[in-house]
């Protein structure tokens, strides 16, 4: 990190790096993503940047706003009848599809239903839903077994996978099968033919989107103002040549700086510091359920209670502990669903007593364990540097493989034992606000082979999760989230790593970014 510092200190204005020259005649704002979109269909991938790629794109029939509160986006409003058995959708006039067709019902009943076989709180609606019809052009319909509050909450949430409407022609695929054409109705649209995977994606304000004409742009919520012609995406693994990139002003928006450059950034001026995602990002080390040694309870709660979030934090995020939290159990902190952690299991610092036992009690006899890292996400690749040492320290023999975040998630979905391309252990972080209850945890699922990658099988947390949609108010469901934490500490689907709180940057020159998520509507350069 001091050599970066150094390294960025002597610099003057401008580095050798490729020049990235604006479009002739147009405004374009050039972002730097976290890393490359490996995989571009929204439904196919629980990654965060194919979920910020998707929402240029597409839209959602509900959107989130910046306090998690779902209001209606491509619907004018709902009508709720039958006790809340049933629901009728209408949508916004004028709305239109890239590819200059209308947005109707059917394309809605179609994108839904592929949906709903890949997202965890979409199998929740499509198990309570009786019947999901187009009545007609611009009418959808929902006939539930039982109410269904959480409705819009589902179909509009931030957290992966989001229920994007695209055309029903691309939306009949089969959900195992990616879409690779990019036709969706939101402000901007993909221009495939620019794209160069690892380097670039490119999009243009989509001259016919109507945007809703009442309430706040705020997130996923209200209207969706279009206001540079392009948006650019630039990846930059290098963190010398982004921060230098940012300064210079050769792009516009760096979404994930790394902490030790955050002063140096700030220090002229002429860049701002933002912290957009007050939920924070989640640390997640996955374990394969389905391949020894990690198919084991013991081995997984052996590798838990060897990590010390605290030293995690610091790696990722640094010393300042104002940047992070640690004690972080399956559920985000002091919110409604939260109980207190394992002091067993996330003891600072590490009980290596307690990791021995349970390295006996589980038959390790030190077969080394494929741990998944991507070197270009800087995070993930400082998470997993830190957890292979400590779990190296702990009696683990640890075969930490680095390569691209694309290669990662293409690795992360083989079930194979790991000389076949499989793995026993993945890395990532998830967004906070996706624990703050069961419904939008993707990691703490216990249903086997349909889980995320993983596929973690503990039927009793299934059991609870459908019991907390039961629940009867607040109140039930904290106590039932307490016994899910629990059977979580004893089943270990993954390891929390602690929560960090990720700045980002951006020129000073640009206005109205959004909180939550880097969303390019409503920004605009002064």
């Amino acid at each position: 990190m001091a050599t970066r510092r150094a390294f960025l200190a002597g610099m003057t204005t401008a580095l050798c790096m490729p020049s990235i020259a604006r479009a002739q005649g147009a405004s374009v704002l050039k972002f730097a993503p976290q890393s490359d979109v490996a995989i571009l269909d929204p439904i196919m991938s629980v990654s965060y940047v194919t979920r910020n790629h998707a929402m240029l794109i597409f839209d959602t029939l509900y959107g989130a706003d910046e306090h998690n509160r779902a209001q209606p986006q491509m619907i004018e409003g709902h009508l709720v009848e039958q006790d809340g058995r049933q629901w009728t959708l209408t949508l916004r006039e004028g709305l239109r599809f890239h590819d200059g067709s209308p947005v109707l019902a059917r394309d809605v009943v179609a994108s839904v239903k592929r949906w709903w076989k890949r997202d965890n709180v979409g199998q929740v609606l499509a198990a309570l839903t009786d019947e999901l019809s187009a009545v007609s052009d611009r009418a959808v319909r929902f006939r539930l077994k039982a109410p269904f509050p959480m409705l819009p909450d589902a179909l509009g949430k931030f957290g992966t996978n989001n229920a994007v409407i695209m055309p029903e022609r691309l939306a009949l695929t089969e959900a195992t099968v990616q879409v690779t054409e990019m036709t969706g109705s939101g402000p901007y649209r993909f221009v495939a033919g620019e794209r160069v995977p690892g380097s670039r994606l490119v999009y243009e304000k989509f001259a016919d989107y109507v945007p809703r004409q009442s309430g706040q742009t705020s997130a996923l919520a209200g209207p969706k103002v279009a206001h540079f012609d392009r948006v650019e995406w630039v990846v930059m693994p290098d963190v010398a040549t982004a921060a230098s990139a940012l300064q210079t002003g050769e792009i516009d928006w760096w979404e994930q700086p790394a902490s030790d450059y955050w002063d140096l950034l700030s220090a002229k001026g002429n860049v701002k510091l933002d912290l957009i995602d007050t939920f924070g990002s989640a640390g997640v080390i996955r374990f394969n359920f389905l391949q020894g040694p990690t198919s084991n309870a013991r081995i997984r709660q052996a590798a838990l209670a060897a990590i010390s979030q605290k030293d995690v934090m610091t790696g990722v995020i640094g010393e300042d502990s104002k940047h992070w939290r640690d004690k972080v159990g399956y559920f985000l902190p002091d919110t409604p669903m939260a109980s207190p952690v394992s002091p067993a299991a996330q003891k600072e610092p590490p009980d290596r007593e307690l990791v021995q036992r349970l390295l006996k009690e589980g038959g390790y006899k030190g077969e080394p364990l494929v741990f998944l890292v991507p070197g270009d996400v800087a995070s993930i690749k400082a998470q997993g540097e830190v957890v292979t040492d400590a779990l190296k320290q702990a009696g683990f023999n640890i075969d930490m493989q680095l390569m691209d975040w694309g290669t990662v998630l293409a690795r992360a979905n083989n079930r194979q034992a790991p000389d076949k391309g499989g793995w026993h252990m993945v890395g990532t972080f998830t967004a906070g606000v996706g624990l703050l209850n069961p419904s939008s945890n993707n990691f703490l699922r216990g249903s086997g082979t349909s889980a995320i990658f993983g596929w973690s099988d503990i039927p009793r947390l299934e059991e609870l999760r459908m019991d907390w949609f039961r629940a009867a108010d607040e109140k039930a469901q904290a106590a039932i989230c307490a016994e899910i934490q629990r059977v979580a500490y004893e089943a270990v689907p993954y390891a929390p790593t602690g929560l960090y709180y990720q700045q980002t940057a951006y020129r000073s020159n640009l206005t109205g970014v959004q909180k939550g998520l880097p969303l390019f509507y409503g920004v605009r350069r002064t």
